[in-house]
């Protein structure tokens, strides 16, 4: 089965992504606005309870994220998504670090870059006309995460959570 570790944002911060999502991201009813943490993987429901150990205790550990989106961005020329860009603090690096190091499943598909897809799938001609318009409008919002989530795909390709954990620690 696929597995995923994400940290939703605030509701706010979600509604505004959606207001582009709605749009522009054709998985928009597959899974709530989200900053990945760890790339999808496959794993074992043995695997899956050493996964939810190391996760307790990573979130025991850790304290709730600040993130600041900080402004419209995009993957191009790799791939025609847009994202709200969420700064790379020396605290979100760390812990997906962390992440990485503990849950050694999956290969990481990409260098971390923290963000929150609003757009993808678009002709490079799409891209570029809803890219300039999005990058005008812009957007300035912080927010502070206190939980993240090992999801698990469903066969219609939607994404649920299979356990949230709360970030409880001081570091």
């Amino acid at each position: 089965m696929k597995y995923g570790i994400v940290a939703f944002p605030s509701k706010k911060l979600q509604d505004l992504a959606n207001t582009y999502r709605k749009r522009y991201d054709p998985h928009y009813a597959k899974i709530t606005p989200h900053m990945t943490l760890k790339d999808s993987f496959d794993a074992t429901e043995e695997d899956i309870q050493s996964i939810v150990k190391q996760l307790d205790d990573i979130a025991a550990n850790h304290a709730p994220l600040s993130i600041h989106a900080s402004r419209i961005s995009s993957f191009f020329p790799t791939t025609n998504a847009i994202y709200f860009r969420i700064e790379p603090t020396q605290q979100l690096q760390a812990f997906h670090r962390v992440i990485e190091e503990k849950i050694p499943f999956g290969d990481s598909k990409h260098v971390f870059v923290p963000h929150i897809t609003i757009a993808q799938k678009m002709t490079d001609s799409e891209h570029d006309d809803i890219f300039g318009q999005l990058r005008m409008t812009g957007v300035d919002e912080k927010d502070s995460i206190d939980r993240i989530h090992l999801l698990y795909q469903l066969e219609d390709g939607s994404w649920t959570t299979y356990e949230t954990f709360r970030l409880t620690g001081a570091e």
